[in-house]
């Protein structure tokens, strides 16, 4: 289980990643949704797409980016939470939807970003 250290980057990370991405025209949909079988940190809209986010905290690119730590389990569990979502039918399961992942950092005059659009997809 994670510190509470690690819980506190983590809560940081993913509050920094939502300012950006507001800032960025996106709109706050859920932080932190959570079902048996996963959890999506942030919802949110773009345009009409809705787009579920996994925010990784790095200290350094030294063992890769956010994205590579993505692993084909945690994105098993992000696509089973992601259509839990739609199942509780607060928006239209017809509405397109596409999964970003921000890689965010502390760097030297606040959070540094990056932010990768339609990382993966469920067919691979």
């Amino acid at each position: 289980m994670p510190g509470r250290e690690q819980l506190q980057t983590g809560q940081w990370a993913e509050k920094a990643s939502e300012q950006f991405l507001r800032a960025n025209g996106l709109k706050f949909l859920a932080r932190n949704f959570r079902c048996r079988r996963g959890e999506v940190d942030l919802i949110m809209r773009d345009g009409d797409v809705l787009v579920f986010i996994e925010v990784r905290y790095r200290r350094s690119q030294r063992f890769g980016g956010g994205l590579e730590s993505v692993t084909a389990s945690k994105r098993r569990r992000l696509f089973a939470a992601a259509g839990f979502f739609l199942a509780q039918g607060s928006t239209d399961p017809t509405d397109p939807c596409r999964f970003d992942v921000v890689s965010v950092s502390r760097g030297n005059y606040g959070p540094e970003f990056q932010w990768v659009r339609n990382a993966f997809t469920q067919d691979g």
